[in-house]
């Protein structure tokens, strides 16, 4: 299918929350597969900002009055929505971002899916629940969840549907409001959501997206925010994780990984090698969740190393609106520039390429080669920094433990995938990874996909969860409220303050036997 037409993306401009925006510079967004124009986005500022946070201050305080089943048949109108209009999201992923046809469609299965997960489950998870107080009878406590107020998203490129509105709509239906900085390069697709989200009757205030540098949109969301979501570098990260503390304001962030692999004897070489392609490949290695360390038991190391370059070599790559491509485009010149400095630079002090290692200009401007390197040590940039393109290194290792210590011996852990002979002896050696997700015979995809599971990195990889209950209750406030009843804590007029005193020791000793006190059921209505 073609690029959009320009009177989608001028419609879609629309949709921005910008002030006067005929007054305004205007960004180009191109097609990252040719460099062709896509349409042009204002560029926002902090004014516009402080005006999007006003009226979504407003507006929440609706919206969280409505009961959250109401809220939630708005999110199962947008998952039909989506789906609904599938091809024209995939269509405008790739042309933002030049991801391949498969990825773009993972990416928008992924939506609806975290939009049916949590549009399911809010009514339940939000229903304020009973727990044992501290005397029964006498004392009714419940827990209930109060939402933030309005939610600030700073989002990336890479899966700018995903890790936006994706992380925005379990913020919204625990009766929040959000305001949205997409990254500059891909305004359009998270816009394109936004729309179906007011299509699907969510009110215009309570969403806004404004557009425009990090420097300047970013900051005044952080200042503004009642609580910040984001996603992006761990250096960035750190330095939002300290203006969020200086403002008392809660915080979660998907940081960078530089995720390892560990392939044991005993593992099937053909389908580690098959699924190593996606692990690494996938959206051409720009992925927080991506493989670009293989740590290989040296027994099987040669077998492997064959396999997987052969398979490697054999990946399609192209600028094709259809699934005929495994991989894509690089998203910038940037990116571009990168992955081939982290490539000379390793070459340069004596790794060895033993696949890939080119830019493709013949496929498009920013087209790069999938590479596998041996021989990295750490002088070298790759090592331990994350390169975030198609670029793995394969390293040998005498045993089972050197495999562990090395995928254990980084600042990160955000994700990891384990090979081994047997299921339970893949499970015993996750266990041993600190990591936020690890998959035993899988990549990335299963963990992440799991949307009851939190997901989220130890160490530099991020604080906090996305997915799993911690997705939405992170953008809430517990509130217990505890109800004397029949008896305050005075002493009772039949009795001297003595007496009541001493009453209340055999009474902690009875409310201590009491069972079920320590983990407080979820399914008493209060």
């Amino acid at each position: 299918m073609p690029v959009p037409e320009p009177q989608i993306f001028d419609r879609l401009r629309e949709l921005a929350a910008i002030t006067d925006p005929a007054d305004r510079p205007t960004r180009r967004i191109t097609e990252v597969f040719t460099g062709d124009l896509l349409g042009e986005i204002p560029v926002g500022t902090a004014a516009d900002v402080d005006a999007a946070f006003t009226k979504a201050r407003v507006a929440q305080k609706a919206w969280s009055a409505r009961s959250v089943r109401e809220r939630a048949a708005v999110f199962e109108r947008y998952r039909t929505l989506v789906f609904d209009n599938r091809e024209f999201l995939m269509d405008l992923l790739q042309a933002e971002s030049g991801k391949a046809r498969a990825t773009a469609n993972a990416e928008v299965l992924g939506v609806a899916l975290a939009t049916q997960y949590y549009a399911r489950i809010a009514p339940r998870l939000l229903r304020p629940y009973q727990v044992a107080g501290l005397f029964p009878v006498l004392i009714k406590t419940v827990v209930q969840h109060q939402p933030k107020g309005v939610v600030g998203f700073i989002s990336p490129w890479n899966y700018p549907m995903l890790l936006s509105i994706g992380d925005a709509v379990p913020a919204l239906l625990a009766g929040n409001a959000a305001v949205l900085k997409p990254d500059s390069q891909t305004p359009f697709s998270l816009l394109a959501n936004a729309e179906l989200l007011y299509r699907a009757g969510l009110p215009r205030d309570l969403l806004a997206v404004v557009p425009g540098p990090g420097s300047i949109v970013g900051t005044a969301i952080v200042d503004n925010c009642d609580y910040l979501m984001f996603t992006g570098s761990s250096a960035t990260g750190r330095t939002l994780a300290q203006r969020c503390a200086g403002r008392l304001i809660g915080y979660s962030a998907e940081l960078g990984g530089k995720n390892p692999m560990i392939v044991t004897a005993g593992a099937d070489l053909d389908t580690v090698a098959a699924a190593a392609l996606r692990a690494c490949f996938d959206n051409a290695g720009q992925l927080c969740l991506s493989v670009e360390r293989i740590y290989v038991e040296r027994v099987v190391a040669e077998e492997f190393t064959s396999k997987f370059v052969a398979a490697t070599q054999n990946l399609k790559m192209g600028a094709e609106y259809d699934f005929s491509t495994t991989m894509g485009s690089l998203i910038s010149a940037d990116q571009l520039e990168r992955v081939t400095k982290d490539i000379a630079d390793a070459k340069s002090k004596g790794a060895t390429v033993l696949t890939g290692g080119n830019a493709r200009p013949d496929l498009g401007p920013l087209f790069f080669e999938p590479t596998v390197l041996t021989g990295v040590t750490d002088a070298m940039d790759c090592a331990r920094n994350e390169t975030f393109g198609p670029l793995v290194a394969i390293y040998p290792v005498d045993t089972v433990d050197e495999a562990i210590a090395r995928a254990n011996d980084t600042e990160y852990g955000l994700n990891a995938s384990v090979w081994a002979a047997t299921k339970r002896r893949g499970e015993a050696i996750a266990r041993q990874i600190r990591a936020g997700s690890v998959n035993v015979d899988e990549g990335y995809v299963p963990a992440f996909g799991s949307m009851g599971a939190p997901m989220g990195g130890m160490g530099a990889s991020g604080v906090g969860r996305r997915n799993g209950v911690e997705g939405l209750l992170k953008y809430t406030e517990s509130q217990t409220v505890a109800t004397t009843r029949y008896q305050n804590l005075d002493t009772p007029p039949f009795l001297s303050d003595e007496q009541w005193q001493r009453m209340m020791i055999p009474l902690a000793r009875l409310v201590s036997l009491l069972p079920g006190r320590d983990v407080p059921p979820r399914t008493r209505r209060a």
